[in-house]
C-alpha cells in the first residue's frame, strides 16, 4: 500500500492490520481479538474496534454481532465477486474520464501510465511495484473525474484487490505481457474520447485478471 501520514492512532491500527491481512499473516477467516490485540499494541480497545471498522470498509474484515471481527474469507469465488463489482468501477471511471480530461491532465495521466509500462519492462518486475504503479493510474484518473463518491469507493475496494493479488503473485505475473498491452491501449481510446472503446478494454482485461486469481485460489 502507498505509505500515507495517519491522522489518527486507528488509522495507524489500521494500516497494520491491513498490511498482515494482504500479506496473509493473518489468514483468511482467522479471528482477530480485540483485547489481544490492544494488549499487543499497547492501545486502547476503543481504537482497535474504530480500526476494525476501517478495515470493514476496506473489505478486509467481517464483523459480527456477538463473535468479533475476522478477516475476510479469500477463496476463488470470492475473489470473482469483488473483481466483479471493482471492474463496474473501473469502467464508470473511464467513462467519466473520457467525458472531462483536459489538455492540462494529459501529463499526470500518461505520467502514471509510464510508470505502469516501465515497471513491467523490469527483467525481474516487481508484482508489488506493478500494482501499485497500476493503482497510480487509477488515483490519477480519480483525481481529473473528481467525483468524491466514485473516488471513496474505488479507494475502499483497493486493499482487498491488492490483497487477491499479493496472494496470487506468480500466476498474476504469468499476465504481464496482457497488463503492458493493456496499459498500452487504454491511454488512447480515452485521448480519442472513445468511452465504448476504454470500457470494452477494461472489461477484457479485468476478465483476464480475474480469472488468473481464479486459478491461483482454486
Amino acid at each position: 500500500m502507498d505509505f500515507q501520514v495517519p491522522n489518527t492512532l486507528a488509522e495507524q491500527i489500521a494500516n497494520y492490520l491491513a498490511e498482515r491481512i494482504m500479506t496473509g499473516q493473518i489468514r483468511p477467516g482467522e479471528r482477530i481479538q480485540e483485547a489481544t490485540l490492544a494488549n499487543e499494541l499497547k492501545v486502547s480497545r476503543a481504537s482497535v474496534k474504530e480500526a476494525l471498522y476501517t478495515l470493514e470498509r476496506w473489505h478486509l474484515v467481517e464483523i459480527t454481532p456477538r463473535k468479533g471481527a475476522s478477516a475476510t474469507k479469500l477463496n476463488a469465488d470470492y475473489a470473482s465477486e469483488l473483481y466483479d463489482v471493482y471492474m463496474h468501477l473501473l469502467m464508470m471511471l473511464a467513462a467519466r474520464l473520457c467525458e472531462r480530461w483536459q489538455e492540462s491532465d494529459k501529463p499526470m495521466m500518461l505520467g502514471a501510465v509510464a510508470q505502469v509500462v516501465e515497471q513491467v519492462k523490469q527483467p525481474t518486475a516487481d508484482i508489488t511495484a506493478v500494482v501499485e504503479a497500476s493503482f497510480g493510474v487509477m488515483e490519477a484518473c480519480c483525481k481529473v473525474v473528481d467525483n468524491p463518491y466514485l473516488t471513496e469507493a474505488l479507494s475502499n475496494f483497493k486493499p482487498a484487490v491488492s490483497r487477491a493479488y499479493y496472494l496470487s503473485a506468480e500466476r498474476y505475473r504469468q499476465g504481464l505481457a496482457q497488463t503492458s498491452q493493456f496499459f498500452s491501449e487504454l491511454p488512447q481510446a480515452v485521448l480519442a474520447r472513445d468511452a465504448d472503446k476504454a470500457q470494452v478494454l477494461i472489461r477484457g482485461f479485468a476478465e483476464h485478471q480475474k480469472q488468473l486469481i481464479r486459478q491461483a485460489l482454486s
